[in-house]
C-alpha cells in the first residue's frame, strides 16, 4: 500500500505529525510548523477541517459540558471546538505550501461536508479520528472517495473495528490503516497495549499502526518494533503557543529525536537473514578452530593434549576435535600451527 509516494511494504514507518490546534489561531504559526515537520523528518503533516457547528451544536445542556478528568472539564464542547478548529480559509495555502516543501500533507474530516471540501485538494488518504468510528454512513461516504483510510480506533469495540473494515470494502476500498490508540490526553502508559498492533493486522487483514497520545516517545518506538507502519502523533512548534493540545504534544526537539529512534529501530530490525555476509566471514577470525597446542612429531597420535579448540578461526572447524583424536599425524607439527587434515589422515 501506498499513501502517496510512500510504499509502506518497502520505505519502512510512515511519520505523521499532527498539527490538530497547535497553531495559536495564526496561520503563520501553522506555516511554520509545517517546515519544522519537514526539517526534522516527518513523512506528512495532517491537519483537522471541521468547525464547530459541524462537529457539535452550540448548546448548555449539561450533555455538552465536558467532563470526566479529561484536560478539558467544565468546558462546553462548542467553546473548545471553535478555539480549536483549523479555518477552512486556510487549506489551500496550507496545502499549497507543503507541497511546495515536498512533504506530504492530508486531513481528518469530521463530516461529509469536510469530505467534499477536501476533495478539492486531492488529499493523499483521510484520517478517521476515534470519535468519528461509530459515524458509519461518514466512513461510507469518506471510504468512497477511494483513497487509503487510516482509522483510529480508540473508543471502537471489535465488532465495530469489523464493521468500518468491512463497510471500506463493501465500497471497494481495502486500502485500510488502523491505528491503535488510547483515547486519553494524555495517555497513561498502562493503558497503550500495544500488542494490539499487530493483532489489528493479523485479525482484520490491514496495515495497523499507533496513533499516540503518550508522553514521550517510548511508544512510538515500541510500537514500530512491534510491527506498526504508521505512526501519529501531535506536534507543536513551541509548546509555548499553548492551546488545547499542546500539554500531550512534542515540541521539535521532541520529534526530531523520535524520529531518529524510529529511523534506528527500523535499521535494527531489518530483514531475516542467516546469510553470511563479508562482515561475518571476517569476524570468524575470531572465532575457535583447531590448533596444535605442543610439537607433534610424524606418526604421533592426535589427543586432548596435543590438539585443541582455541581462538583464532584459521583452523579445522571444532566439530572435528573428537574426530581427529587417535588419528595419527603425517608430518610433524609445530606449536601454534593450524590443524588442516582430511579425516583420512592426509594434509589438506
Amino acid at each position: 500500500m501506498k499513501i502517496n509516494n510512500f510504499d509502506l511494504k518497502r520505505d519502512g514507518t510512515f511519520i505523521i505529525a499532527e498539527l490538530s490546534a497547535n497553531h495559536g489561531g495564526s496561520i503563520e504559526i501553522a506555516k511554520q510548523t509545517i517546515k519544522a515537520a519537514k526539517e526534522i523528518g516527518a513523512n506528512a503533516i495532517k491537519l483537522q477541517t471541521y468547525t464547530a457547528d459541524t462537529i457539535t451544536l452550540n448548546c448548555d445542556k449539561d450533555d455538552f459540558i465536558i467532563k470526566g478528568g479529561t484536560l478539558w472539564d467544565n468546558r462546553k464542547l462548542y467553546d473548545l471546538y471553535k478555539e480549536a478548529y483549523t479555518p477552512w480559509e486556510w487549506h489551500k495555502e496550507l496545502f499549497e505550501y507543503a507541497r511546495a516543501l515536498d512533504i506530504d500533507i492530508f486531513s481528518s474530516p469530521f463530516d461529509r461536508s469536510a469530505v467534499d471540501f477536501l476533495e478539492q485538494f486531492n488529499p493523499s488518504a483521510y484520517k478517521i479520528a476515534s470519535f468519528e468510528i461509530t459515524d458509519y454512513e461518514f466512513i461510507r461516504y469518506t471510504a468512497s472517495k477511494m483513497r487509503p483510510m487510516i482509522i483510529s480506533t480508540g473508543i471502537a469495540t471489535i465488532d465495530e473495528i469489523q464493521d468500518v473494515v468491512d463497510i471500506c470494502r463493501s465500497v471497494g476500498n481495502s486500502e485500510i490503516i488502523l491505528l491503535k490508540c488510547t483515547s486519553a490526553y494524555p495517555a497513561p502508559l498502562e493503558d497503550a497495549n500495544l500488542k494490539t498492533i499487530p493483532n489489528l493486522a493479523q485479525t482484520f487483514g490491514v496495515v495497523s499502526g499507533f496513533s499516540d497520545h503518550t508522553l514521550g516517545s517510548t511508544a512510538p518506538i515500541v510500537a514500530v518494533a512491534l510491527g506498526a507502519k504508521v505512526i501519529e502523533k501531535h506536534f507543536i512548534l513551541d509548546k509555548s503557543i499553548g492551546g488545547a493540545d499542546a500539554d500531550f504534544s512534542m515540541d521539535k526537539k521532541e520529534f526530531a529525536e523520535m524520529i531518529q529512534a524510529i529511523r534506528d529501530v527500523e535499521k535494527l530490525l531489518g530483514r531475516v537473514d542467516y546469510s553470511m555476509t563479508e562482515k561475518k566471514k571476517q569476524s570468524r577470525r575470531f572465532s575457535r578452530s583447531l590448533y596444535v597446542s605442543c610439537d607433534i612429531k610424524k606418526g604421533e597420535v592426535f589427543t586432548e593434549k596435543n590438539i585443541r579448540s582455541v581462538r583464532p578461526g584459521y583452523g579445522m572447524h571444532p566439530k572435528y576435535l573428537k574426530d581427529v583424536f587417535g588419528k595419527e599425524a603425517d608430518r610433524d607439527f609445530e606449536f601454534g600451527d593450524r590443524l588442516n587434515i582430511n579425516m583420512k589422515g592426509d594434509k589438506k
